[in-house]
């Protein structure tokens, strides 16, 4: 097997038997005939080929076209920190716990706005709403595995959760009518562009 290969594409490997093996190792065996001048294969410094690069076009008229195509990348990378939150033996749900505690706080909030049971529901529901991503933030910030809730690096994820959040619950604040945090200098601008 080689470098790169998922566990998924492991256990269809071995679920498919020895033909799969076989049509594997003429693949890297290809991968590894394909060599730039000078006998170092492309792809890496130390000489081996990457198994996420596609292997080099030959020299030729039509090598500017496929030149692009070769250069594609097959695989990508996990989100890093976006391994199992609980060991493998745990159950499903147990090893996505960050990613169902955020969804669960956000769905209490869409809950607690789409029914409306008391006076201040809305904005209760929306600061959930809100407080749920900046504790997505907060998680994906102290957990060095948190599943799911890894979708891009930990620090695009940490500013998307966290801003998206805050901004969730300061508007949720200021909704009218009687806002429950008053910033003059934006109530000044809202009447300035609406004049």
């Amino acid at each position: 097997m080689g470098a790169g290969t998922s566990p998924a594409d492991r256990a269809a490997a071995a679920a498919d038997g020895p033909a799969a093996e076989s049509d594997e190792a003429e693949v890297e065996a290809e991968a590894e005939a394909v060599e730039a001048p000078g006998g170092a294969a492309e792809g890496t410094a130390d000489g081996r080929t990457g198994s996420h690069l596609a292997p080099a076009p030959a020299e030729g008229p039509a090598a500017g076209r496929s030149r692009e195509a070769a250069s594609l990348t097959t695989d990508t990378a996990r989100p890093e920190g976006g391994g199992r939150a609980a060991g493998g033996d745990a159950p499903a749900p147990a090893r996505q716990w960050p990613l169902l505690a955020v969804l669960c706080t956000a769905a209490i909030g869409l809950l607690v706005v789409a029914t409306d049971p008391f006076e201040e529901a809305f904005r209760i529901g929306t600061i959930l709403i809100g407080v749920a991503l900046i504790g997505g933030a907060v998680l994906r910030l102290v957990i060095p595995s948190v599943g799911m809730l890894a979708v891009r690096s930990r620090f695009t994820d940490l500013v998307t959760y966290g801003l998206l959040g805050i901004l969730i619950v300061m508007l949720s604040l200021m909704a009218q009518p009687k806002p429950w945090l008053d910033i003059p200098f934006l109530e000044n601008a809202v009447h300035f562009t609406i004049r």
